[in-house]
Protein backbone atom coordinates (compact mmCIF):
# COMPACT_ATOMS: atom_id res chain seq x y z
CA UNK A 1 0.00 0.00 0.00
CA UNK A 2 1.61 3.32 -1.02
CA UNK A 3 2.36 5.67 1.85
CA UNK A 4 2.36 3.01 4.54
CA UNK A 5 4.99 0.97 6.34
CA UNK A 6 4.98 -2.71 7.28
CA UNK A 7 7.16 -4.09 10.07
CA UNK A 8 7.44 -7.83 10.32
CA UNK A 9 9.01 -10.54 12.43
CA UNK A 10 8.37 -14.10 11.34
CA UNK A 11 4.63 -14.43 10.66
CA UNK A 12 3.43 -11.31 12.47
CA UNK A 13 3.15 -7.99 10.65
CA UNK A 14 2.28 -4.57 11.96
CA UNK A 15 1.14 -1.89 9.55
CA UNK A 16 1.35 1.81 10.25
CA UNK A 17 0.09 4.63 8.13
CA UNK A 18 2.75 6.99 6.83
CA UNK A 19 1.63 9.74 9.22
CA UNK A 20 1.63 7.34 12.20
CA UNK A 21 5.14 6.14 11.31
CA UNK A 22 6.32 9.77 11.13
CA UNK A 23 4.72 10.47 14.49
CA UNK A 24 6.24 7.37 16.07
CA UNK A 25 9.65 8.27 14.70
CA UNK A 26 9.38 11.74 16.27
CA UNK A 27 8.20 10.29 19.57
CA UNK A 28 11.13 7.86 19.68
CA UNK A 29 13.59 10.64 18.82
CA UNK A 30 12.17 12.69 21.70
CA UNK A 31 12.41 9.72 24.06
CA UNK A 32 16.03 9.27 23.04
CA UNK A 33 16.83 12.90 23.78
CA UNK A 34 15.09 12.75 27.15
CA UNK A 35 16.85 9.54 28.16
CA UNK A 36 20.25 10.82 27.06
CA UNK A 37 19.86 14.14 28.88
CA UNK A 38 18.71 12.59 32.17
CA UNK A 39 15.27 14.22 32.02
CA UNK A 40 13.59 10.88 32.79
CA UNK A 41 13.42 9.83 36.44
CA UNK A 42 14.31 6.34 37.62
CA UNK A 43 10.59 5.69 38.13
CA UNK A 44 9.81 6.74 34.57
CA UNK A 45 12.59 4.51 33.25
CA UNK A 46 11.21 1.61 35.29
CA UNK A 47 7.74 2.19 33.83
CA UNK A 48 9.17 2.16 30.30
CA UNK A 49 11.14 -0.98 31.15
CA UNK A 50 8.10 -2.93 32.44
CA UNK A 51 9.20 -2.67 36.05
CA UNK A 52 12.95 -2.79 35.55
CA UNK A 53 14.77 0.45 34.87
CA UNK A 54 16.69 0.07 31.60
CA UNK A 55 20.12 1.56 31.21
CA UNK A 56 19.71 5.20 30.13
CA UNK A 57 22.37 4.96 27.44
CA UNK A 58 20.89 1.74 26.06
CA UNK A 59 17.39 3.25 25.96
CA UNK A 60 18.69 6.40 24.27
CA UNK A 61 20.62 4.39 21.68
CA UNK A 62 17.76 1.95 21.02
CA UNK A 63 15.10 4.64 20.61
CA UNK A 64 17.38 6.84 18.43
CA UNK A 65 18.29 3.87 16.22
CA UNK A 66 14.66 2.84 15.79
CA UNK A 67 13.56 6.43 15.11
CA UNK A 68 16.24 6.75 12.43
CA UNK A 69 15.29 3.41 10.88
CA UNK A 70 11.62 4.38 10.69
CA UNK A 71 12.37 7.82 9.26
CA UNK A 72 14.77 6.37 6.67
CA UNK A 73 12.17 3.83 5.50
CA UNK A 74 9.21 6.15 5.08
Amino acid sequence: MPGSMTLGHTDTLVMLSHSDAERLSGLLAGLSAMAASGRLSTEQLATLGSGEAPDRAELATWSRTLATYLRDHL
